[in-house]
């Protein structure tokens, strides 16, 4: 069996690709998280909450409506981003200009409230959902099997979280959003309904978190408390990057994944808590975070 340094080559990898692919479910909501504090200031701690009610509305359109799961990956978060619209427009709304802390309590609690609601529903023990037929089967390498789905998740990742970077950094909409965000004043005073930007911009932070929940659906053990267990992750994957950094919550959230797998083949006691040191020195050296502006 081929080796690299002493690990089976299949070994190295396999954790390669699995490292790739929570990547990729890392950089979805770490951009989900960076649009919405990046544009509006608004520490989402509800952001899990809608990855699993990306997941959960999936599972459901398909046990009560008989929807695929192609039609799933449209309609779940759209669903889903229509309930963050309105959570914007309802509570945080009210709460504009406080201090962070308040967004963050207020979005804990809403959290906490889908959650409880949900699993007083649905339980904890979690639900299935069947891989779609097209998917089944993979790519046998000389080193390694790749399955069409993990193919497929990283692909659809990579698209949407490059078409977000350029929306908002390259086009005349992403420039109207950062304005908008920066000098609401100015940018009503040119004809721009500044309150609608800013709630179909929480809106599209939280559809790409129910995205990549459609994503998980067919891989991960679906319920109500999923969202809980990679939240923190992917908090510190965004205060590595550099917090409201697009491009950094792209990168960073890529890179992680694939440190994590790796750390999986040499010291798999320390996976788990690996980003959480990258982190920790990440802000001894530069607080601002790898891709952010010093304040």
């Amino acid at each position: 069996m081929t080796e690299i340094l002493g690990i089976p080559t299949a070994v190295l990898f396999g954790q390669l690709l699995l490292g790739i692919i929570n990547g990729s479910f890392y950089a979805l909501l770490s951009l989900g998280l960076a649009v919405i504090f990046g544009l509006l200031k608004i520490i989402n701690f509800a952001h899990g909450a809608m990855y699993m009610l990306g997941a959960m509305v999936t599972v459901i359109m398909f046990d009560v409506m008989g929807v695929n799961y192609w039609v799933a990956l449209l309609a779940a978060p759209l669903v889903v981003g229509c309930f963050g619209v309105a959570i914007e427009y309802f509570l945080l709304r009210r709460i504009g200009g406080q201090d962070h802390i308040y967004s963050l309590l207020l979005t804990f609690g809403v959290a906490l409230m889908i959650q409880g609601i949900l699993t007083n529903i649905y339980g904890v023990s979690g639900m299935r959902y069947a891989m779609p037929d097209v998917f089944k089967g993979g790519f046998r390498l000389d080193f390694m099997y790749l399955p069409y789905y993990r193919a497929w998740v990283i692909c659809v990742a990579l698209v949407v979280c490059f078409g977000t970077w350029f929306v908002i950094e390259k086009t005349k909409l992403g420039a109207y959003l950062r304005a908008g965000t920066e000098d609401s004043q100015l940018m009503q005073g040119f004809g721009i309904n500044v309150p609608l930007l800013v709630s179909l911009t929480y809106g599209f932070g939280v559809m790409l978190a129910a995205f990549a929940g459609v994503l998980a659906a067919p891989i991960y053990s679906v319920n109500p408390v999923m969202g809980s267990n990679i939240l923190i992750v992917v908090f510190a994957v965004v205060v590595i990057g550099g917090m409201g950094s697009i491009a950094g919550a792209i990168i960073t959230g890529l890179l992680m994944g694939v440190i994590e797998g790796l750390t999986k083949v040499v010291y798999p006691e320390f996976s788990s808590a690996v980003i959480f040191l990258v982190m920790v020195i990440v802000l001894l050296i530069r607080p601002s975070g790898l891709f952010g502006k010093e304040a």
